[in-house]
């Protein structure tokens, strides 16, 4: 079974507050009569045997509501289950790889992202959206962590990636038959200003020069690995043009659903 978790948490973002109307909006588009339910690789996500939409958290705060994501994610692996996430802002991400690091050993990231998060401190908020894969890597949560579609990374960053050995593969540098190959069991976290704005307007963090949704699509497919796992986040509503991006976010949704299906 897969078990789709809405997690409605923005507090750590650390621009435009939003996201955390961006669950709704997404399973809103998700379950919308405007497409059907499969994955490009043919599989069903709306079968309701193999997937189940649960109920949105509901939230405490600070480092209470970390804990409280985290007990959530472990429910429902105890439970046998796969979780797909969506956020919320990219803080969101910690406690999931937490719970999932003390189910997998050997734990591997795929990144998706314009930002690589990996400030050791922004803003004096050890969960912010801006740290993530910081607090991952610097408690060996993951044996390997891929971030692709990154356009960011300023000096500090830059160490952080040296530091942790994390392999960056930067817009720049990106090429349309990448394909990426890994040994065991792999988690993806998905932040939609990865994309560029053009086909995802509706966030906090614009940031040109992106990934097309079809960039995406091809290497989720492509992936040679088991992906067990993954979350979408950093979608704000508030920011979206005609629910594009929704339905952008809804897709890539169906997407990650298909690849655990099938892995």
């Amino acid at each position: 079974m897969i078990s789709i978790l809405s997690i409605p948490l923005d507090e750590n973002s650390s621009f435009i507050k939003g996201c955390s109307k961006g669950p709704a909006s997404i399973i809103k588009a998700f379950q919308s009569e405007s497409s059907n339910f499969f994955s490009e690789n043919g599989s069903n996500c709306g079968d309701q045997k193999q997937v189940c939409i649960l109920d949105e958290l509901e939230l405490q705060s600070g480092g209470l509501a970390i804990k409280e994501i985290q007990i959530a994610v472990k429910k429902e692996l105890e439970k046998g289950n796969n979780v797909i996430s969506m956020g919320g802002d990219h803080s969101i991400t910690y406690p999931i790889i937490k719970a999932y690091s003390d189910k997998y050993d050997s734990l591997n990231i795929l990144h998706f992202d314009a930002h690589p998060d990996l400030y050791d401190n922004f803003d004096d908020n050890p969960y912010s959206h801006a740290s993530p894969f910081a607090r991952i890597m610097e408690k060996k949560l993951v044996k390997r962590l891929v971030q692709v579609g990154i356009r960011t990374l300023d000096n500090h960053q830059r160490n952080q990636v040296e530091k942790f050995g994390i392999e960056v593969i930067e817009m720049k540098d990106f090429k349309n038959n990448l394909s990426l190959h890994f040994d065991g069991p792999v988690y993806i976290s998905l932040d939609i200003d990865g994309l560029d704005p053009a086909f995802a307007p509706g966030v906090s963090h614009p940031e040109p020069g992106g990934l097309t949704t079809r960039n995406i699509i091809n290497m989720i497919n492509q992936l040679e690995g088991k992906v067990i796992g993954g979350d979408i986040v950093e979608y704000n509503p508030t920011r979206d043009i005609n629910d594009l991006t929704a339905y952008t976010a809804a897709k890539l949704m169906k997407e990650i659903i298909g690849k655990v299906m099938i892995s």
